[in-house]
């Protein structure tokens, strides 16, 4: 997944993957989806980001998966 803010048009996209885009479509306003063949998220984006999010905040928290830093501990301590 990828983020990128265009700050001169104010403009959020969020890459969910690479596949080919078939279709956009209007969800509001301001945010649309990019959709491939199957009808499957490729993208979203959001216009006049600065007002519609919270972007300056953006975090991102794996549910469920350790974290890069728990691996690389366990990793370390079966090296001992």
């Amino acid at each position: 997944m990828k983020v990128t803010y265009f700050h001169d048009t104010d403009t959020a996209l969020i890459e969910f993957s690479t596949r080919d885009v078939v279709e956009t479509k209007e969800i509001s306003e301001n945010i649309y989806i990019d959709v491939d063949a199957s009808g499957n998220l490729v993208s979203m984006t959001i216009e006049h980001a600065e007002q519609n999010t919270n972007l300056p905040n953006l975090t991102f928290q794996p549910i469920g998966y350790p974290s890069p830093n728990s691996v690389l501990q366990v990793q370390a301590e079966s090296h001992q």
